[in-house]
């Protein structure tokens, strides 16, 4: 960092508007709390979630874990 280039970097919780391959910062943070496992995924990791829903996974595998949590994971065939 220089002297000019003074950010101060970021902590705690993001608030993120989810959209359709995309998402808005409505207030800045350092991550989000994926809603399957409560795990924190900084911002920059962040690649899936459920705009219906509002919430944010940490993976494929955190969506799928959700969608067991909520009845409504697809059945194996």
């Amino acid at each position: 960092m220089n002297r000019i280039d003074r950010r101060v970097p970021l902590s705690g919780p993001a608030e993120v508007e989810y959209l359709d391959g995309d998402f808005k910062i409505r207030k800045p943070g350092a991550y989000v709390v994926c809603a399957a496992t409560g795990a924190q995924i900084p911002i920059e990791e962040l690649r899936y979630w459920n705009v219906d829903r509002q919430e944010p996974y940490a993976g494929p595998e955190a969506k799928m874990l959700r969608l067991q949590q909520l009845g409504e994971a697809p059945r194996k065939i």
